[in-house]
């Protein structure tokens, strides 16, 4: 028996994901969640094989939630369901040492099927996702800047910023040019709209 965490925070679509999975003789759902906080104390709580996390949750998001739980608790495996399907994200749940990649309008029957794989050790992606990510190109922004875009797209003015980062105004505001430059932006808001449908954000 494949035993499963899911966390999903809007309750419809966890009540379906639930269901979906409690009609597959081998797959037993053993616990279930609405916030990225709660996957790591009820993963080591309900132990199961596999915790199927949305990448868009309250409190941590769905990566960082798996990140944790791949140095934390290295026997549980993940697999990511998203909305967000672009090559960026992908590449961004790569990185945080997912074990598979599924989007959230991908066929009933493959959720099971992606739940079995990943159990059996192999690395599940959604094949067109894949493939995108393979031709796209890579974040020409560091991670210094990646943190800097990231406080902005939340309203955080350069001040704000700089406080958060020890850092001073003007460095913030040479950063903020910067990546506005390397994204080919008009301004602030398109970088963070440019960043955002790249899946750098």
């Amino acid at each position: 028996m494949i035993k499963v965490l899911v966390a999903e925070d809007m309750h419809i679509v966890r009540g379906a994901l639930v269901a979906l999975l409690g009609l597959e003789a081998d797959i037993e759902v053993v616990a279930e969640c609405a916030s990225g906080d709660e996957i790591l104390p009820l993963a080591r709580s309900s132990r199961p094989d596999i915790a199927l996390i949305d990448i868009d949750l309250p409190g941590k998001d769905g990566l960082t939630a798996a990140a944790e739980l791949h140095e934390q608790l290295p026997g549980v495996r993940t697999l990511i369901l998203t909305s967000l399907g672009s090559p960026g994200t992908l590449r961004r749940a790569l990185a945080a040492k997912v074990n598979g990649f599924l989007r959230k309008d991908a066929p009933a029957d493959r959720l099971a099927n992606a739940v079995r794989g990943v159990a059996a050790g192999r690395r599940v992606v959604d094949g067109d996702l894949a493939l995108a990510a393979w031709d796209s190109e890579e974040c020409p922004l560091t991670a210094r800047e990646i943190e800097v875009l990231r406080l902005a797209s939340v309203g955080s003015d350069p001040t704000e910023i700089a406080a958060e980062l020890f850092l001073s105004a003007g460095t913030v505001r040479n950063y903020l040019t910067t990546i506005v430059s390397k994204l080919s932006a008009r301004n602030r808001v398109d970088a963070v709209r440019i960043a955002r449908e790249s899946g750098w954000l």
